[in-house]
């Protein structure tokens, strides 16, 4: 995440304040749409794990601890697919 979160917050300070076309020109580089998509992946990585780590430990009702941590495995791949799927879509200009 180090490695990646410096090139991230540059990109997001490009796109700040710009419109959807100036957006949609930087992340149509195929090195910036990677490597948000890596900051995207190792960002949702580390939320769940995170999160499954806290749910652990202050969770003490078993069943209740289990439907959590699928929760939260299900929330980190549905907010992980869509934001790389919107990525996706704004490099490839469909």
């Amino acid at each position: 995440m180090i490695l990646l979160i410096v090139p991230a917050i540059i990109i997001v300070m490009k796109i700040l304040g710009s419109n959807q076309a100036t957006s949609s020109q930087i992340l149509g580089n195929p090195a910036v749409a990677v490597i948000m998509i890596l900051f995207i992946i190792a960002s949702c990585w580390h939320m769940k794990i995170g999160m499954q780590v806290v749910l652990e430990d202050y969770i003490h009702n078993e069943k209740l601890k289990l439907a959590l941590i699928i929760g939260n495995h299900f929330f980190c791949w549905s907010v992980g697919l869509a934001s790389i799927y919107a990525i996706i879509k704004l490099s490839s200009g469909v």
